[in-house]
């Protein structure tokens, strides 16, 4: 009987010792987490925001805050609506040789993308081809210098961080169903031709300063405006809500997507 409780305890300590162990690794803390950018970023289109985030329209249900939980991390987030590339120069005053991640997502306003599809939308006989093409030409000319200052900032402020550059999806499928936004079939495929150039300048500046991009294009695949399953808003009351992802899009679009990137284990795990 001693032998026998003697093997029980031993067991016993063992088992607790490495309960005890992997718990402590589960549960350690995360480094801090900055996320920086713009209306994407800050949870538009979701519809709930946090009462004193003004209008920068930061909400519970953007993928940031999802992701901190996920990582284990504080949260600092100054991700705001209508943010371009100086904007996000000036979220930068948190980051420091502590940070631990960073993510960031800016350019769709630098190129105008808003007033673009808001062109866009109008009947006939407006059109937005030259809007479309000014926002094309400032995308390959002078997006990029822009970007390459803002990430040198960031690596320069965070030398230590995972820094993951978060891009845009496409909008459109090719069908018509907001009647009050005429968006031609041709024009949503201009429009999407515009993201892919977006996601394409953005992920090479991004690569040539060893961030990580997230490219969330594919993910949206067959949840665009218009599709069965929206993970996009089309023109929406109030307007600002429009052509932004909905909680569905940051939750099962953006946030696993962004987690792997910086190395958050699996929601499932």
């Amino acid at each position: 009987m001693r032998i026998r409780s003697l093997r029980l305890s031993v067991i016993t300590s063992a088992v607790t010792l490495l309960c005890l162990t992997g718990t402590g690794q589960a549960q350690a803390a995360a480094g801090p987490y900055t996320a920086l950018g713009d209306s994407y970023s800050s949870g538009v289109g979701t519809r709930t925001y946090y009462s004193d985030s003004g209008s920068c329209y930061r909400g519970p249900q953007a993928f940031p805050v999802q992701v901190a939980a996920r990582l284990g991390a504080p949260l600092t987030f100054v991700a705001c609506s209508g943010a371009k590339v100086p904007d996000v120069l000036n979220q930068l005053g948190g980051l420091n040789t502590s940070t631990a991640f960073v993510t960031v997502s800016v350019g769709g306003n630098d190129a105008g993308f808003a007033d673009v599809i808001t062109r866009c939308a109008l009947p006939w006989p407006w059109t937005c081809t030259t809007q479309i093409n000014n926002a094309n030409n400032y995308i390959r000319n002078t997006l990029p210098g822009a970007l390459d200052n803002l990430y040198t900032q960031i690596r320069a402020k965070a030398p230590n961080a995972t820094v993951a550059v978060v891009g845009y999806p496409r909008l459109f499928n090719g069908q018509e169903c907001n009647a009050l936004a005429r968006i031609s079939p041709s024009e949503q495929t201009a429009l999407n031709n515009t993201a892919d150039l977006l996601a394409t300048t953005i992920g090479g500046r991004a690569a040539a300063h060893g961030f990580r991009f997230v490219d969330v294009r594919t993910a949206f695949t067959g949840h665009a405006v218009c599709d069965n399953v929206e993970w996009l808003n089309g023109l929406s009351n109030p307007v600002l809500e429009s052509y932004h992802p909905n909680p569905a899009g940051q939750t099962a679009g953006y946030t696993p997507l962004v987690a792997s990137a910086l190395g958050a284990v699996p929601a499932q795990a």
